[in-house]
């Protein structure tokens, strides 16, 4: 059985072990008449106490999502409330029967809403969410995030997150460490943002540094932000004689760029950008990739 057991979740781990068994009953992946594994087996196999897995099994006992079978043995069955959904093989069916059961068992429709949204909180992230302002830096690190981790990458700014709580549903949050401070109180204290660092520019400062003669420099990028930092970053080699292009993605005239002896490019730039002397400048630092794929394994 496909089951992830959260020990950080506030959710319980009884409950989260009932709830996500229930799903592959209703989903269809555990099959009518098909037998569980035996309490110690399933509490070794998931790192948790057999008393644990006991009263999870005993939970769908009582809802008759199981049945015993003689020597004690657990096996698929179905609730009367929900046989004429059994068969469900996509998600609208399996919605509508939640739906059906919750009614019939006297819970409002916003009391569903409710509970599905604080549980869908609760659960294993399946993608990233990067929270940020400037609509072009935001989708530079969605491709830097998405190339380097091969997660589900997503974006939003600061009021978007404000506005619709759902962004949060499945998502592990990450933000520019400038926007901490904003974005923190939006998200649950049980999973906090994780904070991006950028990186150095110093080794395209030593590219520079080595140009022999007063020379073209371009920066091509898909934000507004990067084009500004880089015209703060490399005002001294301006002051020695360099000339700073800037080129804004997506770029009018490609052919500008001929008249440059070193192009740097954003991770966006870099594939679309055709240059003998282009330099891909990655912007998110590597540290900050490393604990993001600590994080999502």
């Amino acid at each position: 059985m496909q089951i992830r057991i959260s020990k950080q979740s506030e959710v319980p781990v009884r409950q989260q072990l009932s709830e996500q068994i229930y799903f592959l009953i209703a989903t269809g992946r555990l099959k009518p008449g098909e037998i569980l594994p035996s309490v110690r087996t399933l509490a070794r196999q998931l790192k948790i106490h057999h008393n644990t897995v006991s009263e999870a099994y005993q939970d769908l006992v009582q809802r008759a999502w199981l049945i015993r079978r003689r020597g004690s043995r657990l096996v698929v069955g179905f609730p009367k409330t929900a046989s004429p959904t059994t068969d469900a093989q996509d998600l609208d069916d399996f919605i509508n029967a939640s739906i059906r059961v919750a009614r019939d068992r006297g819970y409002s429709l916003q009391e569903l809403r409710k509970k599905v949204l604080k549980r869908l909180l609760a659960q294993l992230p399946d993608h990233i969410l990067v929270v940020e302002q400037e609509a072009g830096l935001r989708q530079l690190i969605q491709q830097e995030l998405h190339t380097e981790l091969q997660w589900p990458v997503a974006g939003c700014s600061v009021e978007d997150l404000s506005r619709d709580r759902n962004l949060l549903i499945g998502a592990l949050v990450v933000t520019p460490h400038y926007a901490l401070a904003q974005v923190n109180p939006l998200v649950p204290k049980s999973r906090p943002p994780i904070s991006l660092n950028f990186s150095p520019v110093d080794r395209y400062k030593v590219k520079i540094g080595k140009l022999r003669q007063p020379s073209v420099i371009a920066v091509v990028s898909a934000s507004e932000a990067v084009l500004r930092v880089a015209r703060s970053l490399f005002a001294p080699a301006v002051a020695l004689g360099h000339i700073l292009s800037e080129f804004m993605l997506p770029l009018k005239r490609p052919a500008d760029l001929s008249a440059a002896d070193l192009v740097f490019c954003d991770s966006l730039a870099f594939s679309q950008v055709k240059h003998s002397r282009r330099i891909h400048y990655h912007l998110v630092a590597q540290e900050s990739l490393t604990y993001l794929a600590d994080t999502i394994q």
